[in-house]
């Protein structure tokens, strides 16, 4: 914890706010979300088709607007799609409160989706800029000690409010959402977008989508890293399918346990791990040792059969080495994002690069839950662990390549 306010208080005050603006995103989220499916189907008594609809929607908007949340952070400046996404939020989540019907829930859900996609790609460009070239890494490695501590603390928070009502929570997030975009309307600089020319607002957002298309190393970067999120999803889906396998009634508990587990190590690790990688490897290698390690945890998984407490074991460990393998590569990941964009057009190019992941993790999901279904108990561990050391293999090749200090190419005409 010293280490960590040292840290911070070494950033200005838009990265202090930053930071401490994602954790507050992030317990509002998941004081809600994880209750979600709950309530749509035994509070409100929606059939699983409609709770399916309703949480996919939000998924499908937030991944699918990433890109246009990012353009518009770069045309119009970082801060207004900031507030624009918090108060955004702040109305979805009032909406959950009150909705009792299926349009209503889906409209709500998708506003939740959009909200994320204006305001995440923002946030991290905006952070990336006030961090500056020589402590973008180090500014990103405490933004996710404050993003993990978000998750930690957020289902903690929702499970109190729900001994009252869900209208509570989503009450209570609500407020969050809507504190903070009062609070970043105040306090937060405004960051003017560089000038755009004359030209009209389509051919200038079509010549920057063109610019991230041909960006060659940018795209090869972000299609050897979306395994990562694969793996790093899998705390929400492989995980607790394996403690459903092993513990049956139980499995509330253990999936809970792993959770915070996997938060815990990321909060005890993140800066230590990024303050020795930055003194040992290059950013690239920090990245494949990081992916290395996202792979090797599911290792633990691969025996067919063990008692519980040595099952237990395995899913912890498997969710600490995730979470540490994630916390070693992610300031890297995120300063390499900023440098093959050139450091212009940051935002959009955030915004590429999670709708990439999104769908990353959407065909990824269906493959493990395949693999699931065929009944062969260690072939979903094998890919999973195969998935981390092949994305390890790609990413130092680019590297070796020379293709991760690339110059952005040039804007096609």
């Amino acid at each position: 914890m010293r280490r960590l306010r040292a840290q911070m208080a070494s950033f200005d005050r838009p990265a202090q706010l930053l930071m401490v603006n994602q954790f507050a995103i992030n317990l509002g989220f998941y004081m809600l979300m994880p209750y979600l499916a709950d309530h749509l189907a035994h509070g409100l008594g929606l059939a699983a088709w409609a709770v399916g609809l309703v949480l996919g929607v939000r998924n499908l908007s937030q991944q699918g607007m990433f890109l246009v949340g990012g353009t518009l952070a770069d045309r119009y400046g970082c801060k207004p799609l900031i507030l624009a996404g918090c108060a955004l939020r702040t109305v979805a989540f009032g909406l959950l409160a009150v909705a009792g019907s299926l349009p209503v829930l889906v409209l709500a859900s998708g506003l939740t989706g959009l909200a994320g996609a204006l305001f995440n790609p923002a946030v991290r460009a905006y952070l990336a800029a006030d961090a500056g070239e020589k402590r973008r890494v180090e500014a990103f490695a405490a933004f996710n000690v404050f993003y993990q501590a978000g998750i930690l603390v957020g289902p903690l928070a929702g499970l109190a409010l729900l001994a009252w009502d869900f209208r509570a929570v989503c009450a209570v997030a609500a407020l969050i959402f809507g504190a903070l975009a009062a609070l970043q309307a105040r306090a937060l600089p405004p960051r003017p977008p560089a000038g755009r020319g004359a030209e009209p607002a389509w051919r200038a957002v079509a010549a920057d989508w063109r610019t991230v298309a041909a960006n060659r190393p940018f795209l090869l970067f972000a299609a050897a890293m979306s395994g990562s999120y694969v793996l790093a999803f899998q705390v929400y889906l492989a995980l607790p399918l394996h403690a459903r396998e092993l513990f049956g009634e139980h499995t509330g508990l253990v999936t809970g346990t792993v959770f915070a587990v996997s938060a815990l190590a990321a909060l005890s690790g993140q800066l230590k791990l990024t303050a020795w990688a930055k003194r040992n490897l290059p950013g690239p290698r920090a990245i494949v040792y990081g992916l290395v390690l996202m792979g090797a945890a599911f290792l633990p998984l691969l025996p067919s059969s063990y008692n519980a407490i040595v099952g237990v074991g395995a899913l912890t460990l498997c969710a600490a080495l995730l979470a540490w393998g994630g916390a070693l590569l992610y300031p890297f990941e995120m300063d390499t994002v900023v440098r093959l964009s050139g450091d212009r057009l940051v935002a959009t190019y955030y915004g590429a690069y999670n709708t990439a992941s999104g769908i990353a993790i959407s065909v990824g999901n269906l493959v493990v839950g395949a693999l699931f279904d065929t009944g062969v108990r260690w072939l979903p561990w094998a890919t999973l662990a195969g998935t981390g050391l092949v994305c390890a293999g790609l990413v130092s090749r680019l590297h070796r390549a020379g293709y991760l200090a690339a110059e952005p190419v040039p804007v096609p005409g």
